[in-house]
């Protein structure tokens, strides 16, 4: 996907500009005459993956279109304290009035490609890749999934619309397994829609009646041990494909990836993250 151009990208940055900038930066504008010529430069004061460079970029530009971005580090490049990640010249105003959104969302978004790749780090080799999940931060999603795959991080669905996740209190309340998964198969071909069918099971028999049951997708394997889920690889047998969740974390996600599991969905890398520190000072 190309997160930069897409709509979703233009929308949070107009809604954000709406929330922060609405008729006026009261602030900027009393202190400062119009067209005041400024430069100031991004200065790194953390550890961890760069991300929301690009995204800095055209927030800025969308202020001032003539503004000079002079990029020194691009996203997805490790960085320490002291870095500098871009210069931006132009309109002071602009500058000023653009600094806070881009910085809380370069520090997010840092936050969360960092942690993705300690995650991602971790399970190398193994052949398993790593997820997120709809744990996000609401309607900065986009921004947040895109993190994920600057950290080295695969997508997963983006909504309640791109697919068919069959979770547990789906089929609490649908009355089974079976059911559950013959009325989405139903809902399917009644609609015309051709969505992928991922199902979440909690222990060896639900995924046996799974494999009974077929036409589905993915079998989701949720809060294994990874005995229990090495087992389960082996009944699923490469016939669907597998994504092991639940209790993983820096220490127990090498263990569940060396299973044999195709992914791991880790809610952690939008929910549980730390924000790198991230300034813009004059120069």
């Amino acid at each position: 996907m190309d997160f930069l151009h897409h709509p979703e990208t233009d929308r949070i940055i107009e809604a954000a500009f709406v929330e922060d900038i609405r008729e006026g930066d009261h602030t900027t504008l009393a202190t400062l005459p119009p067209a005041a010529r400024r430069r100031a430069r991004c200065l790194i004061k953390d550890e961890g993956i760069l991300a929301g460079v690009a995204l800095a970029e055209k927030i800025f530009r969308r202020l001032d279109p003539d503004i000079v971005f002079d990029l020194r580090i691009p996203d997805g490049v490790p960085v320490e304290y002291g870095d500098e990640a871009f210069f931006v010249e132009g309109d002071a105003r602009s500058i000023l009035s653009g600094e806070r959104l881009v910085l809380n969302l370069m520090q997010r978004m840092s936050g969360i490609a960092t942690f993705t790749r300690r995650m991602v780090d971790l399970i190398e080799g193994t052949g398993c890749k790593l997820l997120d999940t709809r744990k996000t931060t609401p309607l900065i999603r986009h921004l947040e999934k895109w993190a994920v795959t600057i950290g080295g991080g695969v997508n997963h669905r983006f909504g309640l619309y791109d697919m068919v996740m069959i979770k547990d209190n789906h089929v609490d309340y649908a009355g089974g397994v079976e059911a559950a998964i013959q009325r989405a198969q139903e809902y399917l071909r009644e609609k015309g829609l051709d969505l992928k069918i991922e199902v979440e099971t909690r222990n060896l028999e639900e995924v046996r009646e799974v494999m009974r049951i077929g036409g589905i997708h993915r079998i989701m394997l949720d809060n294994m041990d990874p005995d229990t889920m090495r087992e389960a690889v082996a009944i699923i047998a490469g016939q669907y494909e597998t994504e092991g969740s639940g209790n993983i974390n820096l220490k127990t996600v090498r263990a569940k990836a060396e299973t044999g599991v195709d992914y791991l969905s880790v809610g952690a890398l939008t929910h549980s993250v730390k924000s790198l520190d991230i300034s813009l000072k004059a120069v």
